[in-house]
């Protein structure tokens, strides 16, 4: 857990979980420090370099990030999202907002957090002309899947990912 000064504005009312009164607030730039550890606690195999890559693309870019701060200012939690306009999964419009990262830390999950933060991505959608939300989760992840049902998501297909590296092939031509 990392904690916040009192000095965060309070975007879009206070929302309010088990854990009282919290804001959501935009981090503090693309080296946001209670960010970056959110980030490395959802996708430990990333670097830190790489997150913090990461979420200078994600600024610059325009994804929607808020983090989740308690009364007492202790960051718990963060919602990423975008607005993809090419085919997403499952989807049957265009733009789509996508939930690229979301995570709450384990002494507070259960409490509201992940609602409020996903509240507050269907509110920007739909500011941003999105009819639909989207998200994904690795198929063993089941954990993920439930809190995906319990937020009003609904399974919509099952995907395998294939690759084949090039480095050794050649072209032959027509």
């Amino acid at each position: 857990m990392c904690t916040r000064g009192s000095n965060r504005a309070l975007l879009g009312g206070p929302p309010t979980s088990p854990l009282g009164i919290m804001q959501l607030t935009a981090p503090q730039g693309s080296t946001d420090r209670a960010w970056l550890a959110l980030r490395l606690a959802l996708w430990p195999d990333a670097s830190e370099a790489e997150q913090l890559s990461g979420m200078a693309d994600a600024l610059a870019a325009g994804h929607y990030v808020r983090l989740a701060v308690t009364g007492s200012g202790t960051v718990v939690g963060f919602v990423e999202a975008s607005k993809r306009v090419d085919y997403v999964n499952g989807t049957h419009s265009s733009p789509v907002a996508f939930i690229e990262g979301l995570y709450v830390v384990q002494s507070s999950r259960r409490q509201g957090v992940a609602r409020v933060l996903v509240d507050s991505v269907v509110k920007w959608a739909l500011a941003e002309g999105c009819t639909e939300l989207a998200s994904d989760s690795l198929l063993e992840n089941t954990l993920a899947h439930a809190a995906h049902r319990a937020l009003g998501f609904e399974e919509t297909e099952r995907v395998v990912y294939f690759r084949r590296a090039l480095h050794d092939a050649r072209w032959r031509g027509p």
